[in-house]
């Protein structure tokens, strides 16, 4: 199972190789519940054991939003000395995937679509974790 610091770091190495527009907080937090949420979905269990919680802003892995919380609104740079071999093949291709497909949105947009998605909805407003069950069941229903 891989750390999501580790996973976090997996995705600002994406954009910086593939020269995006930058990594807020708020849109690292949206990548990492949706690879977390797709990755349970396909192989039956956690991507990482970090809990999601529901936050006003949408779902937040609250150690890794502080971590990056003093950049603000600000891209997060990629981080040196990254260790790709601390990431299984199935891990790096789902975060592959989800960057590919979800990498493209700004940060409020991501937040918009999380706000519309069961997992957050149902624990809005109460600073819930977001069980990972509840997240593998909605997006099996997103895997076509």
């Amino acid at each position: 199972m891989a750390h999501v610091k580790d996973v976090a770091e997996y995705f600002l190495y994406l954009d910086d190789q593939n020269d995006g527009d930058g990594i807020s907080n708020l849109k690292l937090q949206k990548l990492i519940y949706y690879a977390q949420g797709f990755y349970s979905a396909i192989f039956g269990s956690a991507l990482f054991d970090s809990s999601i919680v529901a936050w006003t802003h949408g779902p937040v892995v609250t150690d890794l939003y502080h971590e990056y919380k003093h950049y603000g609104k600000s891209r997060i740079p990629e981080p040196r000395n990254i260790d790709h071999k601390k990431l299984n093949s199935n891990e790096t291709e789902i975060i592959e995937e989800v960057f590919e497909v979800f990498g493209q949105f700004t940060a409020w947009k991501l937040r918009n679509m999380t706000h519309e998605e069961s997992p957050w909805l149902n624990h809005a407003d109460s600073v819930d974790e977001i069980p990972l069950s509840e997240m593998t069941d909605y997006f099996k229903t997103r895997i076509q």
